[in-house]
């Protein structure tokens, strides 16, 4: 089983599309948990977790873990938010560190797809996607896969972006009377390199796990 996991704090929105775009491309048994709404604290250092490896803390946790351990292989999706991973993503890999103690690594070699969704465009030095292999390293997994994903500027929806000088839409596009479609950054569905790097990983995963 795939377990595609959306960090986005916005359902059925971009990120959510992408991780199920990869799901959608791999013949056989796959999950999606979207972390919109889920309550998700950093990790709190409770040392709860030494002697089975489990996450005490009671809140919605504990049940992605167990999906997380129980994969084949992981798909998650990280909005960028200021060029790191949102604070739901980050939360929810802080409190993998349980999976680790006395040497257990439970998520050892599980093969890995990183997403990060945003409109950086550099994806040889997104800080995002290296922060997350980071964390697959740490807790020997497999990334067999990263990539950037366009997703929107809060800037277009806002309100205020077109009188804010320090917002997207006046630094692209100048002061304008209204945002036209044209100025709109892509959904996801009208990214072709998107939605292609997407169903390639989606290949990746079932050669990686066929061959597994």
């Amino acid at each position: 089983m795939i377990l595609g996991i959306s960090g986005s704090p916005r359902p059925n929105r971009i990120t959510d599309y992408a991780v199920k775009e990869i799901l959608g491309n791999y013949n056989g048994e796959t999950k999606f948990i979207s972390l919109s709404g889920k309550q998700i604290s950093g990790c709190i250092s409770c040392l709860g977790c030494i002697e089975d490896n489990k996450c005490v803390v009671k809140d919605d946790f504990p049940e992605i873990a167990e999906a997380m351990v129980k994969a084949d292989a992981i798909v998650l999706g990280v909005p960028n938010y200021y060029d790191l991973p949102n604070a739901l993503s980050h939360s929810l890999l802080e409190r993998c560190f349980c999976f680790r103690h006395k040497s257990a690594f439970l998520l050892k070699n599980k093969p890995l797809v990183i997403i990060s969704t945003g409109y950086s465009k550099d994806e040889e030095n997104s800080q995002v996607l290296k922060t997350v292999e980071y964390f697959a390293k740490s807790n020997k997994m497999n990334v067999i896969s990263k990539f950037l994903v366009g997703a929107y500027s809060q800037c277009y929806t806002c309100g205020a972006g077109m009188t804010c000088v320090d917002g997207n839409i006046v630094k692209n596009h100048g002061f304008v009377e209204k945002v036209t479609t044209e100025m709109l950054p892509p959904e996801f569905y009208d990214q072709p390199e998107s939605i292609k790097k997407c169903k390639n990983a989606g290949k990746i995963l079932e050669d990686y796990l066929n061959k597994g």
